[in-house]
């Protein structure tokens, strides 16, 4: 027996403390069947941890959460959400759901959550029907429902809101919009929006780039699928892993039981569609994605830059080379929410020195801006996107005494125009070519943003059979976003700078001869 002091401290402890509160008060059915104490796996683990910091930092939890399948966030949340509501008075919850089926679920977990909880913390209901507890005494109540004809929540007042697979709800942006404006800006108040991807567009798709830019009160929690320790399993004595996985596993650092696993379920999509067991399946990096960009990945190949060529870089370390030339991209913004971005490239390296972004239409701010980077990197050439604002901010730079900058139309002539139909992709593909260079992987910026970027300019080809990328426009329908990060990398190719030792060209290029630097190789 404890004492009523002993009581009373642990009350207050699993009051405050769902990390104490989840396992001694809340059941789960496992897949086994039965019922087991809510243990948080590491996914769980991850949220929670997340959440709770920007709570301590704002006093609110606004969270997008990007997930790969079935490793329980859900469950935390409504484990999260029966917690708190049942702690406070006056409080509403509600869950919105993509289908009626998965509505059904985390009604059904709610009730067990509630059913199961011991009798000195759990509160009496009052009038509950098949999708609502009401907790007659605290004058709380918690709802689910589904995602549907447009206004489902909007007239509510709701203090812990949780969006289930936001990116498969049909009117999904009234649906976010409506129910946002439901929740008060106060403190103690939550957000929880989470989804597996659902391709490269959509409202839930728009704010994971916002909140990965900055911009905005959400914050963004990736969980990769090799951070869910159910998913690895033994392989056989006599399989042999592929060389596309081998290479995969060395990237993301997973071990033989993860790398066995993910391959059995890549084949899983491989086998119907008659694709190779050998590679791995966009299906399985959408569906079960180690990173962001994964998870957003248009389903196309028509993109010249591959994701694996750009997480390569990502992981990889160079020294700098003080032999080589310090140059900068300059993209210039043309409106419509594009931001203007610098960024630097000194041989194998991109982004060490200037990375920056601004967000300002002002020719006199723009040109300001770049003179400030030129002097602060000590850059040796200057490669400014000559395009409507940008032909202002070169013709100034060049009357303010800066002889080192030159302007680049992107739809120029090509050097090689019998291969590519502008300038534009003739920078891109020696982009491309620089990232797939043979020998040690070049070093980029480790950021999900230059990833979603530099694998989002899609390609086709000309009447005259050339290389010709698809129009900004197009590429902003497709993925939400105009590509500035890669256009400002792809300008630092824009023409050939000679290394300050120019016997090191060839090889700090990581080529033979200059003539393979430019062919297309994808």
């Amino acid at each position: 027996m404890i004492t009523p002091d002993e009581e009373a401290t642990l009350r207050l402890a699993l009051k405050e403390d769902f990390t104490k509160y989840a396992p001694r008060c809340l059941k789960l059915r496992p897949k086994a069947g039965g019922l087991t104490p809510f243990h948080m796996n590491e996914g769980q683990t991850k949220i929670h941890k997340a959440a709770e910091a920007q709570k301590g930092a704002t006093g609110k939890v606004r969270v997008l959460v990007l997930k790969a399948r079935q490793w329980g966030c859900s469950t935390y949340v409504e484990g999260r959400f029966y917690h708190q509501i049942t702690h406070r008075r006056g409080v509403k919850g509600f869950v919105l759901t993509h289908r009626t089926d998965a509505t059904e679920n985390l009604f059904a977990m709610t009730e067990r959550f509630h059913n199961n909880c011991p009798d000195p913390l759990r509160p009496i209901t009052g009038a509950s029907n098949k999708r609502e507890l009401e907790f007659e005494y605290l004058d709380s109540r918690f709802e689910v429902n589904t995602a549907g004809a447009a206004g489902v929540g909007r007239s509510d007042t709701i203090q812990y809101l949780h969006g289930s697979e936001v990116a498969y709800w049909p009117n999904a942006d009234d649906h976010v919009d409506g129910l946002l404006q439901a929740v008060p800006d106060e403190e103690g108040t939550e957000v929880w929006l989470e989804s597996t991807a659902n391709g490269p567009a959509g409202i839930f798709y728009n704010m994971c780039q916002a909140a990965l830019k900055g911009q905005g009160d959400f914050i963004i929690v990736f969980v990769a699928w090799h951070e869910h320790g159910e998913y690895s399993e033994d392989p056989p004595e006599d399989w042999v892993c592929p060389a596309d996985f081998a290479d995969y596993q060395e990237l993301h650092s997973l071990n033989n039981r993860q790398i066995y696993w993910a391959w059995k379920k890549s084949s899983e999509f491989a086998i119907p569609s008659g694709a190779s067991l050998d590679a791995i399946h966009p299906k399985f990096r959408q569906e079960y994605p180690a990173t962001v960009q994964e998870a957003f990945q248009t389903t196309t190949n028509d993109v010249i830059i591959k994701p694996m060529d750009v997480l390569r870089a990502r992981k990889n370390e160079r020294a700098p080379d003080p032999s080589a030339p310090i140059l900068l991209g300059v993209d210039i913004a043309r409106g419509g929410g594009d931001l203007t971005r610098i960024l630097d490239r000194q041989g194998r390296r991109i982004g060490k020195l200037a990375n920056d972004v601004l967000d300002s239409d002002d020719l006199m701010h723009v040109t300001g801006w770049v003179a400030k980077w030129i002097r602060k990197v000590k850059a040796d050439h200057v490669f400014v996107d000559a395009t409507g604002l940008g032909s202002g901010v070169y013709d100034r730079l060049i009357e303010l005494g800066y002889s080192n900058v030159t302007g680049v139309n992107f739809g120029a002539n090509a050097e090689d125009d019998h291969i590519y139909a502008n300038k534009r992709v003739e920078m891109w593909i020696r982009l491309n070519k620089w990232l797939t260079a043979p020998g040690d992987a070049p070093d980029v910026p480790d950021e999900e943003v230059l990833q979603s970027h530099f694998c989002s300019a899609l390609y086709k080809f000309d009447s005259r059979s050339r290389w010709l990328l698809q129009p900004k426009e197009i590429i902003k329908k497709e993925f939400g976003f105009s590509p500035d990060y890669g256009d400002a990398a792809a300008l630092t190719f824009a023409e050939i700078i000679a290394p300050k030792d120019e016997h090191l060209m060839m090889e700090d290029m990581g080529h033979d001869d200059m003539a393979e630097l430019y062919e297309p190789n994808l």
